[in-house]
């Protein structure tokens, strides 16, 4: 028996605690995958047309990055937060205010585009930002009456769930015109206004549904109810994590893929729309980019608790390079960019899967939450670094020089890997 089937008595209801873990488990698990396919809607829905707004407000390519790299900080802004809210009331607070912030965040950009107000547009795609906090953050659920053996494939159960939203999101600008016309909104805005509805719905359904809060009952089940579980600092997590290699090695890991793909995913449409590709095609290659991401995540789960964590790492990071490669050579071959972004998209959910499962099994449950939301910030902090570069760098260097850049990232995983094997073997699984 593992460890979390210890702490859970196998998944039989454990005497005194009143649950059955392994019950609360399924059912935690099956309303965060309706919540995602929501609330991935209302995150895949901007991902087409936030750069093109934000090029359309500033007449300047170099700003255009600045819409996904301003959902990016506020990610990381609301990462911490959202996780200490997390920490001391549980997931479904965390969660839910996290969706319901974004949904006021797709207001105030709407407002602020149609008013011609660049830095309102920013303020609310800062706003924005707490819904992709808050859908990364689902996956830490998942995890948290997870047995060993089968927390891979939880956790990227609940990463797949994005799929269905995200996919479709990027290929609403068709209907998010035909909607926002008769509002007197611009066109680009109807995207910006699905978003927000399944933001809310995302939101109320998290508040609704999601009882017992896994997070508190692996608590009490753990033996770990105490009044301040839950509240170290962020400092704190961040040393627990540096003096924890196999920690360390899945915050460097979700950092590096994450960061790689933020690079070159910010800057795709913006290259697509000066080689002439039409919003059709560039929504399409948004939506298989994230296909790539969320798809196949199941499969990645399985293989993560299969091969084991670290390699199933070291396979995102190679994916990783060929994805930089094909992409950074396309020019403007449509086909290739797309096989390039779907290659990208593998990798970052090969590196997500692992990485986070890494984490989660490399501490105790009460420690958890501090951890990851220090390494939700960080995450988002290099993606929003990555997609401030990116508008300049493709200025500058063209898309090539982007990819090329965006490639470099992968190094430090590789290196930390064979350090910390050297160092302290480090389990496969």
């Amino acid at each position: 028996m593992t460890t979390a089937e210890e702490a859970t008595g196998g998944g039989r209801p454990l005497a005194g605690s009143g649950h059955d873990p392994a019950r609360i488990q399924r059912r935690a698990v099956g309303v965060l995958v309706t919540i995602q396919v929501i609330g991935g809607l209302g995150v895949g829905a901007a991902l087409s047309v936030g750069g093109l707004i934000a090029e359309d407000l500033t007449g300047s390519q170099s700003w255009a990055g600045m819409a996904t790299t301003t959902i990016t900080l506020g990610a990381a802004v609301f990462a911490l937060p959202l996780a200490g809210l997390a920490a001391r009331r549980g997931r479904r607070p965390g969660l839910g205010t996290g969706w319901l912030i974004a949904a006021v965040g797709g207001g105030v950009a709407i407002g602020g585009t149609q008013a011609g107000l660049f830095p309102v547009f920013l303020a609310g795609m800062a706003l924005y930002g707490a819904g992709t906090a808050t859908n990364l953050q689902a996956r830490h659920a998942a995890a948290d009456l997870a047995a060993d053996a089968t927390r891979g494939r939880d956790l990227s159960l609940v990463v797949w769930a994005t799929t269905v939203g995200a996919v479709a999101g990027p290929n609403l600008t068709g209907p998010g015109a035909a909607v926002a016309r008769p509002l007197g909104l611009e066109p680009l805005l109807g995207p910006l206004l699905f978003s927000s509805t399944a933001f809310l719905l995302a939101g109320a359904l998290t508040f609704a549904l999601l009882r017992p809060d896994p997070l508190l009952v692996a608590r009490e089940v753990g033996g770990n109810t105490a009044a301040g579980a839950g509240k170290e600092p962020p400092l704190e997590s961040l040393r627990l994590i540096v003096r924890t290699p196999r920690a360390l090695l899945a915050l460097v890991g979700t950092v590096a893929s994450h960061t790689v793909m933020v690079a070159v995913m910010t800057m795709t449409p913006v290259h697509m729309s000066h080689g002439g590709a039409a919003l059709t095609v560039i929504g399409v290659t948004i939506s298989m980019h994230i296909a790539g991401m969320y798809a196949l995540s199941p499969l990645v789960g399985w293989l993560s608790d299969r091969i084991g964590r670290v390699p199933t790492l070291i396979a995102g990071q190679a994916v990783l390079v060929v994805a930089v490669v094909v992409a950074g050579a396309s020019d403007h071959r449509e086909p290739v960019v797309m096989a390039g972004l779907v290659l990208l998209g593998l990798g970052w959910s090969l590196g997500l899967v692992a990485s986070s499962a890494m984490l989660a099994e490399s501490l105790p449950a009460e420690r958890r939450p501090g951890a990851q939301g220090v390494t939700d910030l960080a995450m988002n902090l290099g993606g929003a670094t990555a997609g401030a570069m990116s508008g300049v760098l493709l200025a500058v260097v063209g898309f090539g020089g982007l990819n090329a850049f965006a490639g470099v990232f992968v190094l430090p995983v590789v290196v930390l890997a064979l350090w910390a094997r050297r160092k302290q073997p480090v389990p496969a699984s």
